[in-house]
């Protein structure tokens, strides 16, 4: 039985959650030369779905963990002194972070992402500023923007199902003009690190063998490397986390198909025995477990500053320049 199936028979029964913290296109495929490590025509279906059942009633209700982090980024844009004129959110979803803009901060929103339910799932009436939507694949972002047209780009949880993370970041450093902002968060490796090894240990003992069933994620250590090969410059990266604690293990599956967070990996099995997923269960909760007898779940986060290159940005002096000694300091 696939876990998006077992989530769905779950979703008909009567839990409460407690939490520890807070026409459809076609879009053109991939270049040939980029492996596929996601099916995004899957993920597409998948968010659709979510965005779509009981009229975006279930969808609203998962909305904790966006919601979160797309307040944190806002605090990192309020700490740039600088008004933009329009702001492009990448794979927006429904706006999580586009309904936090205010006009102090820029007059209009432009909103992209490839899930046509869930850019549509909410009125423009819950935004504070002028509101554009597009429905688009965010890995052709050029097929959408013109070179060097963009203030500022911002991309709040979704990356992570982006098949080429590098040259979708090129093409976000193409699309700005020179001096401008790219601002995102992603989730990092240790996501759900609780469910994966419940999973793996289950699936290991009950059928002989292992396959992934919760996606790969970046590594925080190279989010760096990545946004200075793609030519972005005064680079910000840094790391948080959000704890959310569910009843058991069958909550979080439910939530996550609410989501549209279900697996797209390329070759993913459709099914997994129910002895199995009764173990991993019990696996969960000996090994997670907390006190209460409810399980938690990591949602580890990157946060990433960039910045077009631009002549007249601060550039750092030449080596041996330094008129004052460090030992003077000290």
């Amino acid at each position: 039985m696939s876990l998006l199936r077992l989530a769905a028979r779950y979703a008909a029964r009567p839990w409460t959650r407690t939490f520890a913290s807070e026409s459809s296109s076609s879009f053109s495929s991939p270049s040939a030369g980029v492996y596929q490590v996601f099916d995004r025509v899957a993920k597409r279906k998948q968010r659709d779905r979510a965005a779509s059942r009981d009229a975006g009633v279930a969808s609203r209700t998962v909305d904790y963990v966006r919601d979160e982090v797309a307040d944190r980024m806002m605090e990192r844009l309020l700490d740039i002194k600088r008004k933009f004129d329009t702001i492009v959110d990448l794979g927006s979803g429904p706006g999580h972070f586009s309904k936090l803009l205010e006009p102090e901060k820029t007059r209009k929103v432009l909103m992209i992402d490839s899930s046509e339910a869930m850019l549509n799932r909410d009125l423009d009436q819950e935004f504070e500023v002028e509101v554009e939507r597009v429905h688009a694949d965010e890995e052709n972002l050029l097929d959408i923007l013109p070179r060097n047209s963009q203030e500022a780009i911002v991309s709040c949880l979704s990356l992570h199902w982006v098949n080429d993370l590098p040259g979708v970041l090129v093409q976000i450093k193409e699309a700005l003009q020179p001096d401008g902002l790219f601002l995102g968060a992603m989730f990092g490796g240790d996501t759900l690190f609780e469910l994966r090894t419940a999973l793996q240990l289950a699936e290991g003992e009950r059928e002989g063998g292992i396959s992934p069933h919760v996606s790969p994620m970046t590594d925080t250590k190279d989010i760096s490397n990545l946004l200075s090969r793609a030519g972005f410059t005064l680079l910000t990266v840094d790391i948080d986390e959000v704890h959310v604690g569910y009843p058991s293990m069958w909550e979080l599956l439910e939530d996550l198909c609410d989501m549209g967070e279900s697996n797209a990996v390329v070759g993913r099995r459709s099914f997994l025995h129910r002895d199995t997923l009764a173990a991993a269960s019990a696996i969960y909760k000996e090994l997670h477990g907390n006190e209460d007898g409810s399980v938690p779940a990591t949602f580890q986060i990157i946060y990433m500053i960039g910045w077009k290159p631009s002549p007249t940005q601060p550039k750092p002096l030449e080596r041996g320049s330094a008129q004052t000694n460090l030992k003077d300091v000290l």
